[in-house]
């Protein structure tokens, strides 16, 4: 049984394909604006599908919190927003929410849910050297999922783990147009690069959505030589799968939802724009 405070349901949400309504969203949800990088490519598979993009920012960071407020969080938003926009597909397009919450919020809502987790299994493939690195939130290197990723995918290589919460904070102020200090990158870099073997890793994986956002930095910080991997393009396949056959039709516009007790949308409006998200409303 889910724990009482994870008990919001979406009874009747699950659906044949011929049923769905051709309006029904595709919910992304993050703590932030990291989801985007999943986003872009959702709108490349699947252009026509209407979307709404949540972020958690009132819960922002994730990263710093425990396994037991995460899955409370992210159990209890997703119910209400499935009550409320009855999505025909939830994504949590955060790695450290879906290593955390993932099974349980399947649980107990009654439509398809597609998770994210670090992209080992592709980066094990790719690897020359045979050490990977993993950049991620420090609630997301800890979970038992990444060891059995490891463990299954990666057994012959070896794995850096590094957690690098001011990436996090780094990608929210640059879609916002604030400047950075390099610095951030550099420690990130020098974090995987400092330890044993370090210096032999020629692949990294991007274990938090908002990474993605700053690679161009990263790689910058890395010296080159360094093949970045996250899970995006995998994700939007997966939803692509989930939801063949069905209908798209946006009976409105698509729209970015925040939680807290101010909309932030208009410093974030390039970044949602480009996503033909022009609309926001707070939860």
């Amino acid at each position: 049984m889910p724990p009482q405070w994870c008990s919001f349901g979406a009874q009747g949400l699950a659906k044949t394909a011929q049923q769905v309504d051709p309006a029904a969203p595709l919910l992304l949800f993050d703590s932030g604006v990291g989801g985007l990088s999943v986003l872009a490519e959702v709108r490349k598979a699947l252009p026509d599908a209407p979307v709404i993009y949540a972020a958690d920012l009132a819960g922002l960071p994730y990263g710093t919190k425990s396994e037991a407020e995460i899955a409370a969080r992210v159990c209890g938003l997703l119910g209400r927003m499935a009550e409320r926009f009855r999505p025909r597909l939830i994504c949590i397009a955060c790695n450290t929410a879906s290593t955390i919450a993932l099974a349980m919020v399947r649980d107990v809502l009654e439509v398809p849910i597609v998770g994210t987790v670090p992209a080992i299994k592709p980066a094990a493939a790719m690897t020359r050297s045979g050490v990977i690195g993993l950049l991620g939130t420090a609630a997301t290197i800890r979970q038992g999922y990444v060891d059995r990723l490891e463990a299954e995918f990666a057994s012959d290589k070896r794995l850096l783990r590094h957690a690098a919460p001011d990436l996090v904070t780094a990608a929210e102020a640059l879609l916002r147009g604030q400047a950075v200090d390099p610095a951030v990158f550099q420690r990130a870099a020098d974090g995987l690069r400092s330890q044993p073997g370090g210096d032999e890793i020629d692949t990294v994986v991007l274990a938090c959505t908002h990474f993605p956002l700053v690679q161009a930095q990263l790689s910058e910080a890395f010296g080159g030589g360094v093949t970045f991997v996250d899970g995006a393009a995998g994700i939007a396949r997966r939803i692509g799968v989930l939801t063949q056959g069905q209908s798209f039709q946006r009976a409105e516009g698509d729209f970015a939802l925040f939680t807290g007790k101010r909309d932030p949308f208009s410093e974030l409006a390039p970044a949602f724009e480009r996503l033909n998200i022009d609309r926001s409303m707070v939860l």
